[in-house]
């Protein structure tokens, strides 16, 4: 009889526990782990997120904060059954402290306006302030600020391939627009326009009258640009110095007109080269835009075959505080300098060269010379495709702190003409401050490549190079070279070895972070072609 006492004991004690932990549920220990009671915060909760405050005003009870899950209901077994006791009446919220409206209502204004300020810099202010608004009347006090719709891009949806359908969406947006602009682009600096085909002029038009405090405007792949638009722009936006048209359908005369009206306060202008470019050019040359810092020409999607001329030395006295020249996948034939003719004034303020291209270049030592002959503070040359250039052309510039150095050459079958030797000229003048550098397609030798490269293991002073990308692509760099270089540069993140004829098997690829970059290190010295190479 005793162990079955026992037995009936402990099964009663288990359903007591049990009973117990079913009383208290999990969001009740979920609530008092977070934010147990005397510790001078409380909970506010909503559908998506919770929030832990500290107490400002006296704490309410939890049960005015989330409804109190019910009881369950005793079933009556008789009249003898004790009575139902009467709920007691909630207590009314007095006059002063109004109606709790939520944890939303709670936020400052300051403190909403600058999340909202996150959110804009990394998705854009739309869609996302036009929906915030929606949500009370607090977040759309908070979505209205002027200083979170500095930055828009506008887009209308593409519908179809029909153009009907492209025009039947640009006037629904643009419907929008005409609210918005006035209400919400006072403060508007930076506007980007994509694929608008018809309404351009009635878009711009609204932004000359609503924003006079725009300074960069961008059409991409928009046509109907008119010389009157362009005009109008620049006399009612006075602070407008940054204008991009890549893949615009603009006439020649509404550009020149454009840079006529508004060419002294012009600092970045980026173009795509059609045969009207040689227009626009001709008023840069001719001092329209002394303030110029950065000039883009490029190729649209289709890749013009006509070269394009460009006097060197009309440039330089055009735009002497010119700081960035890209001239991009171009057929780029610079005028011949006459006998006797002396160099231009050069660019002493350029910093970024970029001369890339894929088809045929004609730049040369001596264009190139014409070109940095008076720029010692450039940092990033680009002459990716200039075959022509040699490393003795190179050594002769007179910047001394070159950052970035590209010299690859892409679909250049004929390796005959290519320069053999030369390449530990450019790194014993740049070792000290060159972080990426790109030999990929040259045909330096085997020697060539392992004396340049072993200037980055000597450096003086004890400090460690800075060099952290390295493209060895289609090069004759061997194992032993390659080791020599991760291991001297410790901060490299990027190495390209694919199409290296002189590595192992496996390892010819592109090795992007330090862990990827270290365990070519290793394979490389466990190799046994590098273990023969060391013998």
């Amino acid at each position: 009889m005793a162990p079955v006492s026992s037995g009936r004991v402990r099964r009663r004690a288990r359903v007591s526990k049990r009973a117990d932990s079913q009383t208290r549920s999990a969001e009740d220990w979920w609530w008092d782990s977070l934010a147990p009671r005397g510790s001078g915060y409380h909970l506010l909760q909503a559908d998506s997120m919770l929030l832990v405050l500290p107490d400002l005003e006296p704490v309410r009870a939890r049960a005015h904060r989330r409804a109190p899950r019910r009881a369950p209901r005793p079933l009556a077994r008789g009249p003898t059954s004790a009575a139902k006791p009467r709920a007691k009446p909630r207590p009314e919220p007095s006059a002063d402290q109004g109606p709790d409206s939520g944890w939303g209502d709670r936020i400052p204004l300051e403190v909403l306006v600058y999340i909202f300020e996150l959110l804009v810099a990394a998705h854009g202010p739309m869609p996302f302030l036009g929906r915030a608004a929606r949500v009370c009347r607090h977040w759309h006090e908070a979505a209205s600020h002027p200083g979170l719709w500095h930055t828009v891009t506008l887009s209308p949806p593409l519908v179809g391939r029909t153009s009907k359908g492209n025009l039947k969406a640009e006037k629904k947006l643009l419907t929008s627009l005409e609210w918005l602009i006035p209400n919400r682009f006072s403060q508007l600096q930076r506007l980007t326009l994509i694929h608008w085909k018809s309404q351009v002029h009635a878009v711009l038009e609204l932004v000359s009258k609503f924003c006079p405090r725009l300074t960069f405007l961008k059409l991409s792949d928009c046509h109907s640009v008119t010389a009157d638009t362009l005009i109008m722009l620049a006399k009612s936006c006075c602070q407008l110095h940054s204008l991009n048209l890549h893949h615009s359908m603009v006439e020649s005369t509404a550009m020149v007109n454009f840079l006529e009206e508004a060419g002294s306060r012009m600092q970045k202008l980026w173009l795509t080269y059609s045969s009207q470019t040689t227009a626009i050019l001709g008023a840069l040359l001719g001092s329209c835009c002394p303030q110029l810092q950065v000039l883009e020409v490029s190729t649209g999607m289709n890749c013009n075959s006509t070269p394009l001329q460009l006097p060197v030395e009309a440039l330089q006295k055009g735009c002497p505080r010119l700081q960035v020249l890209r001239l991009l996948n171009l057929i780029w034939l610079p005028k011949p300098c006459g006998r006797g003719v002396p160099r231009g004034p050069g660019f002493p303020s350029l910093e970024e060269l970029c001369l890339a291209g894929s088809s045929c270049n004609f730049v040369s030592n001596e264009v190139l010379g014409r070109l940095l002959h008076c720029s010692p503070k450039l940092r990033l040359l680009d002459l990716r495709g200039c075959a022509r250039i040699t490393p003795t052309g190179l050594c002769d510039l007179p910047c001394q702190e070159l950052e970035q150095l590209y010299l690859g050459l892409y679909g250049i079958s004929d390796g005959l003409t290519l320069a053999k030797k030369g390449s530990p000229l450019l790194t014993q003048k740049w070792y000290h401050t060159l972080r990426e550098l790109d030999f990929s397609g040259q045909g330096f030798s085997e020697k060539d490549l392992e004396q340049a490269l072993s200037v980055f293991s000597g450096t003086s002073g004890g400090s460690l190079p800075a060099l952290c990308s390295l493209n060895l692509r289609g090069t004759r760099v061997t194992p032993s070279t390659v080791s020599s270089v991760i291991s001297s540069c410790p901060g490299l993140l990027y190495l390209n070895l694919e199409s290296c004829r002189c590595l192992p098997r496996g390892l010819k690829r592109a090795y992007r972070g330090l862990e990827e970059v270290q365990w070519c290190l290793e394979q490389l010295l466990t190799s046994p072609l590098s273990s023969r190479e060391s013998t």
